[in-house]
């Protein structure tokens, strides 16, 4: 079987979950046989590839584009989307990552003389228009390509998904890894839900990472019940460093939050418990690992509350600085206000971290062996990680039983399923 798969990032080169779940993914697939083409906008050459065919669309020429995929084009509508949105960061944030772009020299969107586009494999200022070009050149490469389905992961790839779909007849899957309503909670942009929109009520199937996120595509975007089906997501542990030991730079006990500093992640809950801990328990320090636009307000915050100097803000990390991180750490906290599913708290229970997740994810579907709170509870929450951290017999509870189950989700058995899914497409 023979997927043509769209995605926006694929690691090494990551901005958040989406690239890591993709990885995951489309290793699991190769296991059962699967073989998937990988469409990215820009590849760097150091991706792993040995369980994935690669395809940079900057690669793809489109002079030659026939006069048939030229109408299928013509066919294809799109919402302006403003500038500024992009998937994982608010404005702050966004601000400076144009800045970055600009001083390093970056040119977005530039064409050469044989008609292939330029992307920068960034969420840029020109965003828009890279993903424009992104499904103008997938028409291009559902044309020449040989495959069976094509799956298509986040709202920047739906037009490319549609465009291919339109332009092969093949079967369009749709990988719904959050909504706007996570990422802005009430407060959606009317412009990204409509593409989300018209990207769900195109695809033939919908796969949803949780139970959560499946609700949300079924009571705010109107898609029948029996288009939609949840298959959650794993996390692959094979080579990654994983469980390492590391000496601890301090004496105190740590408490860990790593994801985006932004409104989705809830981290202004998570300074709140910590100021309720440390009041009570001066053996402790507190990380916020991660950047976001919210990071500067945390930093004011946690000045204001008086406790700067247990709490340590470290930006963005990647790779073996999250090994790292982990192996320092006695409590992971994941205080999401909405998140479709948070594969960190699975990597923090392999790391042998007993953790605590909001009870508004979607992993919290599949993990017994973890504590829930409300995000907001933030009393719940500051009394979780006291007992976490005063109770041994409590904390090595959690770590044994923990690691033992977080040991078999793995994505071999999510890809499985969605191997499941692509059969029933197929009919076979």
């Amino acid at each position: 079987m023979r997927v043509l798969m769209f995605g926006w990032e694929f690691p090494p080169h990551i901005s958040g979950g989406l690239g890591t779940a993709c990885f995951g993914l489309t290793r699991g697939l190769a296991k059962h046989n699967v073989n998937v083409a990988f469409v990215v906008p820009k590849a760097f050459g150091d991706e792993d590839q040995s369980a994935v065919r690669i395809v940079p669309a900057e690669d793809v020429d489109v002079c030659n584009m026939s006069v048939e995929l030229e109408e299928f084009w013509k066919k294809i509508s799109y919402l302006e989307v403003s500038s500024n949105l992009i998937p994982y960061v608010g404005p702050e944030e966004f601000a400076r990552l144009i800045s970055e772009t600009e001083a390093d020299g970056t040119q977005e969107n530039s064409t050469t003389s044989s008609h292939k586009f330029k992307f920068t494999g960034k969420y840029g200022k020109d965003l828009l228009k890279e993903v424009s070009r992104y499904a103008l050149i997938a028409a291009s490469i559902a044309a020449k390509e040989e495959f069976d389905v094509i799956h298509a992961h986040d709202w920047l790839t739906y037009l490319a998904g549609i465009t291919a779909k339109m332009v092969s007849g093949k079967p369009l899957v749709v990988h719904i890894h959050a909504t706007e309503f996570d990422r802005s909670g009430e407060n959606v942009n009317q412009a990204v839900y409509e593409i989300e929109k018209q990207g769900m009520q195109m695809a033939d199937k919908i796969i949803a990472v949780s139970h959560l996120t499946r609700n949300i595509v079924i009571t705010r975007y109107g898609i029948p019940e029996d288009k939609v089906v949840t298959i959650h997501n794993a996390v692959d542990f094979a080579g990654n460093g994983y469980g390492h030991s590391e000496t601890k730079g301090v004496p105190e006990k740590v408490v860990t939050f790593l994801g985006r500093v932004t409104f989705q992640k809830g981290p202004d809950y998570f300074i709140e418990a910590a100021n309720k801990v440390i009041k009570r328990n001066s053996n402790v320090r507190f990380v916020m690992a991660g950047s976001g636009d919210m990071l500067n307000r945390m930093i004011r915050r946690a000045a204001q509350l008086g406790i700067a100097n247990k709490f340590h803000f470290t930006g963005f990390l990647e790779g073996p600085e999250v090994h790292s991180m982990f192996a320092q750490s006695d409590v992971y906290v994941m205080p999401s206000v909405s998140e479709p599913f948070g594969i960190s708290p699975l990597e923090a229970m392999q790391s042998n971290v007993p953790v605590i997740i909001s009870k508004q994810s979607g992993v919290a579907e599949v993990l017994k062996h973890a504590l829930k709170v409300d995000f907001w509870d933030i009393d719940a929450m500051a009394d979780s990680i006291n007992g976490l951290l005063k109770y041994d017999a409590l904390s090595r509870y959690f770590k044994q039983h923990g690691q033992s189950e977080v040991n078999s989700l793995k994505w071999e058995n999510a890809a499985y399923e969605v191997k499941e899914v692509y059969k029933s497409l197929l009919g076979i």
